[in-house]
């Protein structure tokens, strides 16, 4: 591909591969190291906090509660972000542990952060250093089977985020994805001009997936492997725009590039954006 267009790169959970994931740290690294957008994950506490979290508990694989000890993976769902009041989920560490899946990643002593927090750290770092006000690409965790265990119903949560987005003032600069489609559809009834990305990691065709929607989305966003030139080919005819995750290795980024992706979102945003400065305008 000669001369190919800007590719934008969306640090997942901030850097995961190189600081721990979804918080403070990892958000401002990724910042440094140039990513055009943050990519980040959010759940709401017992007193109906924006909490940014994968998991809507404890994850055992780098969690640890108040009194140092290791959360254990049998009862790692007992730690239920939403039945804790953000005060008692602060306590916990998720980060000086380090995470097994990802050896490169740093110790970091690391608490879960609200959105608001995120945002404010971030954004007065990008004002110190001269920088553009960075992106942020927002996931709505839920699945129905969670309700009113793990999760609010998709209105309220819709509400909350959406709430919370209006007074941190960062609505035209956000996407809100989500791959349940119920959350979604809340959003789009609530505001029809955000940006709204379907993720998909299932291997149905676009048409079903969109049927499943019921509206045509800003962004698709299917898992990488998923990927072919026909799908790029239709999403392009339908002007829905194309993100991908989570594209961790430098082969399948210069494979999805070549096919005409733009957007990747990545565990390892310095892999990403070296690579990219030495496509110097022609991939082969």
């Amino acid at each position: 591909m000669t001369n190919p267009k800007h590719i934008y790169i969306h640090g997942h959970r901030g850097a995961r591969g190189l600081f721990p994931e979804n918080t403070i740290t990892a958000f401002i690294e990724a910042v440094k190291l140039g990513v055009d957008a943050l990519e980040m994950d959010v759940v709401i506490s017992k007193d109906n906090q924006v909490v940014v979290s994968h998991e809507p508990y404890m994850n055992a694989l780098f969690c640890s509660t108040p009194n140092g000890i290791a959360v254990d993976s049998h009862s790692e769902k007992e730690h239920n972000l939403y039945y804790m009041t953000y005060e008692q989920i602060k306590q916990f560490d998720c980060g000086k542990r380090g995470n097994e899946l990802f050896p490169q990643q740093k110790k970091v002593a690391e608490h879960k952060p609200l959105l608001s927090e995120v945002v404010n750290a971030v954004d007065a770092f990008t004002r110190l250093n001269n920088l553009p006000p960075i992106h942020y690409n927002i996931e709505i965790k839920s699945e129905l089977e969670d309700d009113d265990i793990f999760q609010p119903s998709p209105v309220t949560f819709v509400n909350l985020v959406y709430d919370e987005l209006i007074k941190l003032k960062i609505l035209p600069r956000t996407i809100l994805q989500s791959f349940d489609v119920r959350i979604l559809q809340t959003l789009k009834q609530k505001d029809s001009k955000l940006t709204l990305s379907y993720l998909v990691e299932n291997i149905d065709s676009l048409e079903i997936n969109l049927q499943r929607l019921g509206f045509i989305p800003t962004i698709y966003a299917p898992e990488f492997i998923l990927i072919n030139e026909q799908l790029i080919s239709d999403l392009k005819h339908k002007n829905i725009k194309l993100i991908t995750w989570t594209v961790n290795e430098v082969d399948d980024m210069k494979r999805l590039i070549n096919m005409g992706v733009e957007t990747l979102i990545t565990d390892y945003p310095d892999k990403a954006i070296s690579f990219i400065k030495s496509i110097n305008g022609n991939i082969e």
